[in-house]
């Protein structure tokens, strides 16, 4: 599961798909309607939260938003019930891990869009975040050749 702090017109379409999916199931999780993933990583700030099914849900309308920019048909009605506009913290370190984690695979699967985004220097984050100073965050599972 990844659920990108990075804002998803980063994405490529496999990606924005996988990362719509992947939010569906933390979704679930987070509404206590599933066995596994409880103790996943990727939920910690969402845990952390005060309402974390309304900070899932604006996550999600994030993603629904990015896709409806890009001519992609995402079912909006899957989206939990009910939002806030307090949003979740995001180290700058986490968005720059994320960043280069993504021109990894994008370098697999889809150079047109590493193309298009390889030489941004401004790395904004996902609409539910805001940016703080600060390294990786503590829950990431860091890959060391990723790091500087």
């Amino acid at each position: 599961m990844r659920l990108w702090s990075i804002h998803p017109k980063y994405l490529d379409a496999i990606g924005l798909v996988a990362l719509w999916r992947e939010s569906l199931l933390a979704q679930k999780v987070l509404a206590g309607k599933t066995e596994g993933y409880r103790n996943h990583p990727q939920l910690e700030r969402f845990k952390r939260h005060p309402f974390p099914q309304r900070a899932i849900a604006v996550y999600l309308e994030g993603i629904w938003r990015e896709s409806k920019n890009r001519g992609y048909h995402l079912d909006a009605r899957k989206i939990g019930e009910g939002r806030t506009k307090r949003k979740m913290p995001v180290a700058r370190g986490q968005l720059v891990y994320e960043f280069e984690l993504l021109k990894q695979k994008l370098t697999q699967r889809a150079h047109a869009k590493l193309e298009e985004i390889c030489f941004m220097e401004k790395i904004e984050c996902h609409p539910s975040f805001t940016e703080v100073l600060g390294e990786v965050e503590e829950w990431e599972k860091v890959k060391d050749n990723l790091l500087n």
